[in-house]
């Protein structure tokens, strides 16, 4: 080749392959930009399937605790109570035909029997021990409500008569506003609306327990109260899925069960479906992430049966695998 056409040729090339290499780069950030934004998008197809084969060895071993029929006292806080400060003792009592129920946490497993304790209408708190303290500290001042019922390790409440308990209460000279509301054992059970700066005094609330501040709702007793119990919370390993969703109904049937209620569930603000009989259900197929589940009750007509606005819960749930 001449020596000019061979110096003309190889700048060209030179060129050329910046010019590959040069788009190379930009081919992998595009690929990453996509994957990152696919997660925790991305698609997500429901299904509801049978009880886990774990949960059905479980409540083999268990003998015939989930036959159980327990019934709940609450001692205190007494029903319209008016407390001075912004402490107040929870005091539960357990009896009924209990077939060897009782609440305890396994040290091994952290797991076991235990009461759902629910604060207005925030995410419960497990109470495990009855035999220790159970402490709401820095409540807000104003009209509060308690709700508690009994539930297995897995988080299945018992649904019998006698298995849920209800007051309302009022606290005099609440607590710091800019603080949460705490157990006596450093659980979140309400936050403020401050900043998040205002909660860093706080232990930080297990299972990724996302709170808003508590405020009671003109709940009444007699009429159909929907209680939110699961999905909440943080989701890990095994038990990202299935997902369980469960919940208490006060004053009312479902369609199934020979009533004219139903229970209209979506996911992620999804299609919208329902429940027609009173029993848990598990989904599968979720993806990694954070969810929104809504749990409402409806009569006949589709509308949310009105409760003081807890028949209308929305929990924001997150899926780690």
């Amino acid at each position: 080749m001449p020596l000019r056409k061979a110096t003309a040729f190889w700048p060209w090339v030179f060129l050329s392959f910046l010019a590959l290499a040069g788009c190379q780069p930009a081919a992998q950030n595009a690929n990453t930009t996509a994957t990152t934004q696919a997660t925790p998008p991305g698609a997500q197809n429901l299904s509801v399937i049978q009880r886990p084969q774990k949960i059905a060895d479980m409540m083999k071993a268990r003998g015939e605790q989930d036959q159980a029929a327990p019934s709940i006292k609450i001692v205190s806080p007494a029903k319209d109570a008016t407390i001075n400060g912004s402490t107040v003792a929870v005091k539960l009592e357990l009896s009924g035909d209990l077939k060897g129920y009782m609440p305890h946490k396994d040290p091994a497993t952290q797991k076991g029997n235990h009461i759902h304790v629910i604060l207005d209408n925030q995410p419960y708190e497990a109470y495990y021990e009855l035999n220790q303290p159970f402490e709401l500290r820095n409540l807000s001042e104003g009209k509060h409500t308690l709700r508690v019922f009994p539930s297995r390790p897995w988080h299945e409440c018992y649904k019998n008569d006698g298995a849920f308990q209800m007051v309302s209460f009022t606290v005099k000279g609440g607590g710091d506003a800019t603080k949460p509301t705490t157990t006596n054992t450093g659980q979140t059970v309400a936050s403020p609306k401050a900043s998040p700066a205002a909660n860093a005094s706080a232990t930080p609330a297990h299972e990724g327990k996302d709170y808003s501040p508590s405020q009671a709702g003109n709940v009444d007793p007699a009429k159909p109260l929907l209680t939110y119990s699961r999905p909440k919370g943080e989701y890990k390993g095994e038990d990202a899925d299935p997902i369980m969703i469960d919940f208490w109904l006060l004053n009312g049937k479902l369609q199934g069960d020979g009533g004219e209620y139903r229970v209209r569930y979506s996911i992620d603000d999804g299609e919208a479906k329902f429940l027609d009989k009173w029993e848990p259900i598990w989904l599968t197929g979720w993806i990694n992430g954070k969810h929104r589940v809504k749990l409402e009750l409806v009569d006949k007509a589709g509308n949310v049966v009105d409760n003081g606005g807890y028949n209308s819960t929305t929990r924001e749930i997150t899926i780690t695998r």
